[in-house]
């Protein structure tokens, strides 16, 4: 994350390359978002200077978020991590604060939840990421943390996904563990 993650809002600069490489995505991935204007996303994202602060710490993490969705009741517009992997810049990292602390030695510099709330983002449901699967194919050398259900945190355990032989696999780890391939991906409405 940026040096400067206590202050959510870009540079007029930042701001202008930020929306010009998030317009370049979505126009080069118009199956994720079919129907949609950029000109009414942009609209939109300018006037919330602290979700694009976000939408910046998903680009430089690597997620390269795209918009995924529109919820027409909320009028809002859903982007997810859509990098082909898992980003590099939120790998090596346990689920959350309580599986970090649980470590007694080798312990990684931060947590999937920690990030993604820094961030002003959430990790991905296993709905989500079971959607995100139908627009591409994702996760296939790597895996990402997903929401992990209350039961199975408060047991001990937490949840990743991952895409292997033309199928999408939820699996389970101890929330303390971390691999250099595992990060997770986020969501973010506007």
């Amino acid at each position: 994350m940026s040096s400067n993650s206590h202050q959510k809002e870009l540079s007029l600069a930042v701001r202008e390359e930020l929306l010009h490489t998030l317009k370049t995505r979505f126009e080069k991935n118009m199956n994720r978002h079919k129907g949609l204007e950029w000109v009414k996303v942009q609209t939109k994202l300018e006037a919330n200077a602290t979700k694009l602060w976000s939408l910046h710490e998903m680009e430089i993490t690597g997620g390269e978020p795209d918009i995924v969705d529109y919820d027409q009741k909320t009028d809002e517009y859903i982007f997810y991590d859509c990098s082909a992997e898992s980003p590099k810049g939120r790998r090596s990292v346990c689920y959350d604060r309580e599986g970090l602390e649980s470590r007694k030695e080798h312990k990684p510099e931060n947590n999937a939840m920690d990030m993604a709330s820094a961030m002003g983002i959430t990790l991905l449901t296993e709905d989500q990421y079971s959607g995100l699967q139908k627009l591409g194919r994702f996760d296939t050398k790597s895996s990402s943390w997903i929401k992990t259900p209350a039961d199975i945190r408060k047991l001990g355990g937490a949840l990743f996904a991952e895409y292997r032989y033309e199928s999408m696999f939820v699996y389970h780890n101890g929330a303390q563990s971390y691999y250099a391939i595992r990060g997770f991906r986020g969501s973010l409405s506007i």
